[in-house]
């Protein structure tokens, strides 16, 4: 027996995979492998086949390229099946991807000795991204120098995940929401409307420094807040900014089944009314003591801070029954740490350098609805299920 490996390219015509079949029914051929692509209407597919020793049939393919204006290459391969080799996705997403930096991104994957079998686009906007699935290599080497190229390509994001079940079966989105799905600082917003931003943002100066507890610089600055009506808070509400993409991201998210949750060391005032607003079907965040219509000052149950975010993390998991490698977490600061960590996936989003080397990968794009592509969700399909589900 032969194996033989047909490619046929040339422009995409209306039945060219029918009658390519009919040719090979015609030769007692036996397929063992198929792999079609379509760039601008450019085809190229690949045919995997065995024929018996002699087989003079080889001529039909060549008459049938010839009928169809599409050029016919026929090669003998070695029979010898490729063995299977733990697949990885990297995704790879810029708003502009140069030649310079895709170059850096595949010598990196080349000095870990892996194999790029595929490459596909998954959007060009807003963003450009593409998934190349690497097999074989060193998956630690390849990492190392995937990262030092993400670290000197500011225009580019990397991300490294396995191409298996888990990643494909990912099934719980949490978001944290300051700066991450919302482009504001809530306590900002509210320290706005009373006058106080300047105190605000110097306990939020020093909390960042070190020098005082998240949990006391929360308390230290809702105090400030003491007074503040509930015409200024909605003021506030009126003032806050969806980040880029986060309608479509949340939109998507529930089309394609998956849970989403947010949870932020933010306000119920605020999180409970964007749960509302897009679709969201979990949120937790601190609550506000409210009195004859104004803040008190103080807050009432107990905190939100890093530990409760990853609480939260596997409370909703074991509520819903997702296991926590198939959920995935997003967020900007020091206290979504912990639940990044925890995460099948953890996404750091903007993120202080901090968060970037804890996450398993990072964004720098401004798009929330980027993260998609790291799910390996393309632009097509998030625009076909919109032009399906235009609500």
């Amino acid at each position: 027996m032969r194996t033989v490996l047909v490619r046929v390219t040339g422009p995409d015509q209306l039945g060219i995979s029918a009658e390519l079949f009919e040719v090979l029914a015609g030769m007692s051929a036996t397929i063992t492998d198929i792999e079609q692509v379509v760039v601008r209407r450019r085809l190229t597919l690949d045919v995997l086949i065995e024929i018996e020793e002699g087989d003079s049939a080889l001529k039909d393919l060549l008459l049938f390229g010839f009928k169809r204006d599409l050029q016919i290459d026929i090669e003998d391969v070695d029979d010898t099946p490729t063995q299977y080799k733990q697949p990885y996705a990297i995704t790879l997403i810029g708003e502009v991807l140069s030649p310079s930096e895709l170059n850096a991104a595949t010598n990196a994957i080349a000095d870990g000795k892996g194999n790029i079998d595929r490459i596909v686009r998954l959007s060009r906007y807003p963003v450009m991204s593409y998934e190349l699935s690497v097999s074989g290599g060193d998956i630690s080497t390849m990492r190392r120098e995937l990262m030092r190229v993400a670290s000197t390509q500011p225009g580019m994001d990397i991300a490294i995940q396995p191409l298996n079940l888990s990643r494909r079966a990912k099934r719980l989105v949490i978001l944290d929401v300051d700066s991450t799905l919302i482009q504001n600082e809530v306590i900002d917003l509210l320290a706005q409307q009373a006058g106080c931003l300047e105190e605000v943002a110097a306990i939020t100066t020093r909390a960042m420094r070190g020098e005082i507890e998240f949990t006391e610089a929360l308390e230290e600055r809702v105090s400030l807040l003491a007074g503040l009506d509930e015409v200024a808070i909605e003021r506030a509400w009126h003032a806050l900014t969806l980040t880029p993409g986060a309608r479509t991201f949340c939109r998507t998210l529930g089309r394609l089944g998956y849970t989403t949750a947010i949870v932020s060391g933010g306000f119920t005032t605020f999180t409970e009314r964007l749960q509302k607003e897009l679709g969201i079907k979990h949120s937790r965040a601190n609550q506000l003591e409210i009195e004859n219509g104004r803040l008190t000052g103080k807050l009432t149950g107990p905190v939100v801070d890093r530990q409760a975010k990853a609480a939260f993390l596997r409370e909703i998991a074991e509520l819903e029954n997702v296991p926590i490698e198939q959920t995935v977490a997003v967020g900007d600061g020091a206290n979504d740490l912990d639940m990044l960590s925890e995460a099948g996936l953890g996404i750091a989003f903007n993120a202080k350098p901090i968060v970037r080397d804890v996450a398993n990968t990072s964004l720098r794009v401004p798009y929330l609805d980027a993260v998609l592509f790291l799910l390996g969700v393309t632009r097509e399909e998030i625009e076909a299920a919109d032009y399906l589900d235009p609500k």
